[in-house]
């Protein structure tokens, strides 16, 4: 019994050193991290980068706004995980490997077609029907490659293949699958996805914004975008490896004010976390006690869009946003200082590169909603 008891203690010990640790790095680190104070992390080097470990992490943002769907349909989520996994392959040069995993997909997709397809609406089952065939066709096109050894060929096959996949899980999203809390229906909503083109000075890229796991968050960008709010405006903060921050209008305010109120427009912290069936409000994952946890949308892509917020007022955010420039050794994947604290609404999902050149200074020339805008609920 004593022996049981001192074992306990000193998990307890090592749990609390743990949440010390995370407590006191957050407090400097991210105290007043998105309103113009200088970073902590200048170097490639950080203590508390060495003690979290990287993990599986998914790193790829089209890949996790594919998981981040609210379905449920086993046999397509297995197939996705081995077209994925044959990245893995890819760069060991271990083209059995990317062969087993595609036979395993193929048999799966032949002997589950119907349990795919029970997961679609009737009215959608048709096109279901056509991207399955597709899915098939994919596959076979990448066997070949794979039997000569064609890498850069199954890498763009391979990526063709994950987006049909992508659309098929897609038709499956059936409704929204929650009700935003009433004390938030004075904000736009956005009930589904929504692709944005933003054109910089220094190229254009897509973003993919996520109203399934951030509502309240994407609709007010996406309802921004609409106003042409960010037309014009200047990157005010570009650090490397860290964040590109753009958002604050000219003049006094720092967010945007809504003409019919006359009124700073604020926008509650949300995170939907794995397993919750509606993301949490008003609070980080920390302050709520999740320390362990993982949110649904997570800051380990290279163009994660992050809702900044003043470091005072975890509800404080409005028209402010970053991009996350995911670098593994500041900002480990899977556990970096990030999650929860800070609401994650999408991911850049094509040109990537421009946000490499992107610098303070630089600017968003337009922004402009090409799809998913009839998923935009603007407050009574």
């Amino acid at each position: 019994m004593s022996g049981m008891s001192g074992r306990s203690q000193l998990l307890a010990g090592a749990v609390a050193a743990l949440r010390l640790l995370l407590r006191t790095t957050l407090l400097l680190l991210l105290c007043s991290f998105f309103w113009g104070v200088n970073p902590i992390w200048n170097s490639s080097w950080s203590p508390v980068a060495e003690a979290l470990p990287p993990g599986n992490a998914i790193t790829d943002g089209k890949a996790l706004l594919r998981y981040s769907l609210p379905i449920d349909n086993k046999p397509i989520r297995t197939i996705q995980a081995d077209i994925e996994g044959i990245a893995d392959f890819l760069r060991a040069r271990r083209m059995a490997g990317v062969t087993g995993n595609l036979n395993k997909a193929e048999k799966l997709l032949n002997r589950k077609e119907a349990e795919i397809l029970a997961s679609v609406p009737p009215e959608r089952q048709p096109q279901a029907t056509e991207l399955i065939a597709q899915i098939r066709s994919g596959i076979e096109a990448i066997q070949a490659e794979a039997a000569v050894a064609n890498k850069d060929a199954i890498w763009m096959q391979r990526s063709s293949l994950l987006d049909q996949v992508g659309e098929l899980e897609e038709l499956m999203v059936a409704g929204f699958p929650f009700e935003v809390p009433v004390e938030y229906a004075n904000l736009p909503q956005l009930k589904g996805r929504a692709s944005v083109e933003v054109e910089t000075t220094k190229g254009t890229m897509t973003l993919v914004v996520d109203g399934y796991n951030a509502p309240v968050t994407a609709g007010n960008f996406i309802d921004l975008v609409q106003r042409g709010f960010y037309d014009g405006l200047e990157f005010t903060r570009a650090e490397d490896n860290y964040v590109l921050q753009i958002g604050d209008p000219p003049g006094k305010e720092v967010g945007f004010i809504d003409p019919k109120t006359q009124k700073y427009r604020a926008i509650p912290m949300e995170v939907m976390i794995q397993g919750d069936k509606k993301p949490m409000y008003g609070v980080t994952m920390e302050e709520a006690g999740r320390y362990l946890d993982q949110p649904v949308l997570p800051f380990s892509a290279f163009g994660t869009l992050g809702m900044a917020r003043p470091s005072e007022d975890v509800n404080g955010g409005s028209s402010q946003f970053f991009f996350f420039l995911f670098e593994a050794e500041l900002t480990p994947a899977g556990l970096n200082l990030l999650d929860g604290r800070y609401a994650v609404f999408g991911y850049v999902t094509q040109n990537k590169d421009v946000l490499e050149k992107l610098k303070q200074g630089d600017k968003i020339i337009s922004a402009k909603v090409v799809n998913g805008l009839e998923n935009l609920v603007e407050p009574a």
